[in-house]
């Protein structure tokens, strides 16, 4: 009785993550110092719904529970987007910042649990197309911890490709 109790429990409270902003907690990362797992967070790829602002200053903000104080402020956040009819080294996936489709194109963390995509464009850019998605290191994770094996720096972390960062976390690309 107590497993299906846990299961219904376990689906309720996954749904209702998938609905509140289509986040998605990765899978345990690697064992970390005190020897607990620490959890590496990535969202779904999600398009925006509408842009505000105006020519050249264009932005949406998206639900990111998952970046609190502690993963903003010592770990790492890492964001990319995929442009529709955008070629980039045989692919349209890009790490942001970055300048594409005559535009450039960023994030910025303007409240914790919130993440806003930014475009320069002077056209409002498109709602269906283009997907945007964000990965969040917390700093508790050893590959963060400077004299630790495997450590990476968010330097290293910010030029690794969008591939090189999903294997190294078990991310599903």
């Amino acid at each position: 009785m107590k497993t299906g109790f846990r299961t219904l429990f376990l689906f309720a409270v996954i749904s209702a993550l998938m609905f509140a902003g289509c986040q998605k907690e990765g899978p345990p990362g690697p064992q970390g110092l005190d020897g607990q797992n620490a959890t590496v967070y990535y969202s779904q790829w999600f398009s925006p719904t509408a842009w505000s602002g105006g020519s050249g200053d264009w932005y949406f903000a998206a639900s990111a529970p998952d970046l609190t104080q502690e993963i903003v402020e010592n770990g790492v956040v890492l964001a990319y987007i995929w442009l529709a009819d955008d070629v980039y080294e045989g692919t349209s996936l890009r790490p942001l910042p970055a300048y594409a489709v005559g535009a450039n194109w960023s994030y910025l963390i303007h409240e914790y649990g919130s993440i806003e995509f930014t475009s320069d464009m002077f056209a409002r850019p498109l709602t269906t197309g283009n997907k945007f998605r964000f990965v969040a290191i917390p700093g508790t994770i050893p590959a963060l911890k400077s004299g630790t094996p495997g450590y990476r720096s968010e330097q290293e972390l910010q030029r690794m490709s969008y591939k090189e960062v999903c294997r190294l976390y078990n991310i599903p690309e």
